[in-house]
């Protein structure tokens, strides 16, 4: 399918319903694949995010997961607990702290988040592949530009 250029009047209310409309079929067919996973081993999308933030900062305290994600502590609880119970994540106590609970994916927990981003990674490499690097550019921007500033720090404290 050949995507139209956006028009000089990119801020008109045509162009951001598109904007919009497109970042919801995208995010919805992005995911579909990783639902699928998620569904059979009785997971959410919440799980998944947890899983993802988790491996990407192992051994990531539990106050900083719940800032990432922005959820409440009852939810974040839910989702860890689902996951601890299951076998995924296991707690360790702070190094300096020992009240602080730092979180690490098991071995099975790594296992499923890797099979879980391979689903949504072909995804996402095809469609960076197609689009160019300009574009990718772009498209990072226009999500950053959704993120609050004084938030944003949030993104690259992930890769810390």
């Amino acid at each position: 399918m050949a995507v139209p250029s956006a028009s000089p009047l990119f801020l008109r209310e045509a162009e951001i319903r598109r904007g919009i409309e497109l970042l919801y079929f995208g995010y919805s067919n992005f995911t579909a694949t990783a639902d699928l996973v998620l569904t059979r081993q009785g997971l959410g999308r919440a799980h998944h995010r947890a899983l993802y933030f988790i491996a990407r900062r192992p051994e990531m305290p539990v106050g900083d997961l719940l800032k990432l994600l922005r959820i409440t502590k009852q939810s974040l609880g839910r989702v860890l607990g689902d996951l601890t119970e299951q076998g995924y994540l296991e707690s360790l106590p702070g190094k300096r702290d020992r009240r602080q609970r730092l979180l690490r994916l098991t071995a099975t927990g790594i296992e499923l988040e890797s099979e879980l981003f391979a689903a949504i990674r072909a995804k996402m490499a095809e469609a960076y592949a197609e689009a160019g690097q300009g574009s990718v550019t772009g498209f990072w921007r226009v999500l950053e530009g959704l993120i609050p500033e004084e938030q944003r720090e949030r993104v690259t404290e992930i890769d810390n």
